[in-house]
């Protein structure tokens, strides 16, 4: 069997066709990567990509924050084509180089501003122990609240499950791009 499965985009269903044009049309403005895979079910694709578009565009978190816990989330599961896609968009919101460089590679970050303290510590907290501390939710709710960090628990998930499809369909980088993962153990 092909990892990833071969999308043939001339043969789509009409409930696939539907749903990958509504993707396309939307803000991600692409098709690509999990999103390709999940269209093998639409009734996962549906869904999956609705909440995705609200997890990434229709938070109450600001970018930079929510980039912060998602590439924090693509370096946990060292799923590449998460890095690959979303390390540029964290720099671009304005998480900085040294930060993300250090969560590429596992290493303690810089992180001086507090409310990107509090995102990280929570993020990698749930992930390392699969709980988030009083003192730690009690921190991430100052700075978010609790529809924040609902929504911040909303992103995690999400970006697991992308990391997830990624890394079991083996999605890749494009071509031409380095697998920013590859070598690592």
């Amino acid at each position: 069997m092909t990892r990833p499965l071969f999308l043939d985009e001339t043969a789509l269903s009409s409930e696939q066709k539907d749903i990958f044009d509504r993707i396309r049309s939307g803000p991600r403005g692409v098709v690509e990567g999990p999103l390709r895979v999940w269209l093998q079910s639409p009734g996962l694709a549906d869904p999956a990509q609705n909440l995705g578009a609200f997890c990434r565009y229709g938070t109450s978190i600001e970018p930079r924050l929510s980039e912060l816990a998602i590439i924090t989330v693509g370096a946990y599961w060292k799923s590449g084509f998460e890095w690959h896609v979303h390390a540029p968009i964290a720099a671009q919101a304005g998480v900085s180089a040294d930060i993300i460089a250090a969560i590429k590679t596992g290493a303690e970050p810089p992180i001086n501003k507090t409310d990107e303290r509090a995102i990280y510590q929570f993020t990698r907290e749930l992930l390392l122990t699969r709980q988030v501390s009083d003192q730690t939710y009690q921190h991430a709710v100052a700075i978010l609240g609790v529809v924040g960090c609902v929504e911040l628990v909303g992103i995690l998930g999400y970006y697991t499950m992308i990391s997830m499809t990624i890394n079991v369909f083996q999605v890749s980088v494009p071509e031409g791009s380095a697998e920013p993962f590859s070598g690592d153990a």
